[in-house]
């Protein structure tokens, strides 16, 4: 037979608050365990055993809750640890290549630097020969000169008269146009 709400709150030492509470929150409770029986609510003695072991199987919810709670967790935890062992490798790979570029920085700092010293010598070598060709040239113009620094004379009296007569036709020519030409010429 069943027992009444204030039966079992007393059974249990709950309060009839505390009961009503359980049998709202287990859900198709009243339907499947509960009865009229005058002005009485009863349950049944299956109803009983379930209100009695809420405590128990409410523990075993919350324990089954966090039980997946971890285990969905621990998933996150290994997707998490997989792409933090994916980021380290890309990583690794990029240092690599820092490294390998770092590396031709350096030698091709050090080719052009050997470039440049290979130029400088060049250059010092072509300076050096040149200078030398050009003292031979000198002492060569030195005798040619004393030869003919007469026949230069004639030459170079030969050409004052020449331009002499040249600036003057250019001179005569100028104040021609200049005087041929008016402020609305220039436009």
């Amino acid at each position: 037979m069943g027992k009444t709400i204030r039966q079992l709150s007393e059974e249990l030492k709950l309060s009839k608050q505390a009961i009503n509470q359980r049998i709202n929150s287990i859900n198709g409770f009243r339907s499947k365990h509960t009865y009229k029986v005058k002005n009485h609510l009863e349950i049944d003695n299956q109803g009983v055993k379930l209100l009695a072991n809420f405590d128990k199987q409410k523990q075993q919810e919350r324990q089954t809750n966090r039980q997946a709670e971890n285990d969905k967790d621990k998933n996150i935890d290994h997707i998490l640890l997989k792409q933090l062992d994916v980021k380290d490798q890309q990583i690794a790979n990029l240092q690599q290549a820092l490294d390998q570029q770092q590396k031709l920085q350096i030698a091709t700092v050090a080719e052009n630097h050997q470039l440049k010293e290979h130029v400088r010598k060049l250059s010092g070598l072509l300076e050096s020969s040149s200078s030398t060709q050009q003292q031979s040239n000198d002492k060569d113009d030195t005798l040619s000169n004393n030869v003919n620094a007469s026949q230069s004379k004639d030459k170079n009296d030969k050409q004052d008269k020449k331009n002499v007569v040249d600036t003057d036709k250019k001179q005569k020519k100028t104040r021609k146009n200049k005087a041929q030409l008016n402020w609305w010429h220039f436009w």
